[in-house]
């Protein structure tokens, strides 16, 4: 029926639209966080190693052990996001990348999707590019199978990780 932006931000915007729910025909508010998108990859090295980066997270409060992950920017393929995001946060650059799934992120409220990979990186770490002014992270090497039983008992404290991580699992033996 009508929608009103109500915050236009750097990361995301909020709109409030008023909607006809079906069946019925009732009248309805819906709060909806507009976000442009993101990606999430695990990479693994020759090796058998996952790439990890801890960083605080201001929404949460405390550190969080993550694969890596960012927005995509306007205009720009969520294939190219990755190799970019990877190479922003860990230094690695993306060989063989393929996308595991395309997720909602939390659709009660937020259109925003996460397109997960699996990227294979190459031996030799890039030099690292100068992290975002409010970006610090920490790069941490684990075991593909110490990751895997870490997002099996719930060690990871986001969606994006945990269901990365499985899905990556299977594929790499």
């Amino acid at each position: 029926m009508s929608s009103e932006r109500m915050f236009e931000g750097r990361v995301v915007s909020l709109r409030v639209d008023e909607v006809i729910l079906t069946p019925g025909g009732r009248r309805a508010r819906r709060e909806v966080v507009e976000h442009p998108g993101a990606v999430g990859v695990v990479p693994v090295t020759a090796e058998g190693e996952v790439v990890l980066v801890r960083q605080y997270r201001y929404s949460v409060g405390e550190p969080l052990l993550e694969i890596p992950a960012g927005t995509i920017e306007p205009g720009e393929d969520p294939d190219d996001t990755v190799s970019r995001e990877l190479a922003e946060e860990t230094g690695y650059v993306a060989g063989e990348t393929r996308r595991l799934a395309s997720l909602y992120s939390s659709p009660g409220f937020c259109n925003e999707v996460i397109h997960i990979y699996l990227a294979l990186v190459d031996p030799r770490p890039a030099e690292l590019p100068a992290p975002d002014a409010d970006e610090h992270l920490e790069v941490v090497m684990m075991p593909l199978d110490d990751a895997v039983a870490l997002a099996r008992s719930g060690g990871f404290k986001d969606a994006k990780s945990t269901v990365g991580i499985l899905l990556a699992a299977p594929l790499l033996g």
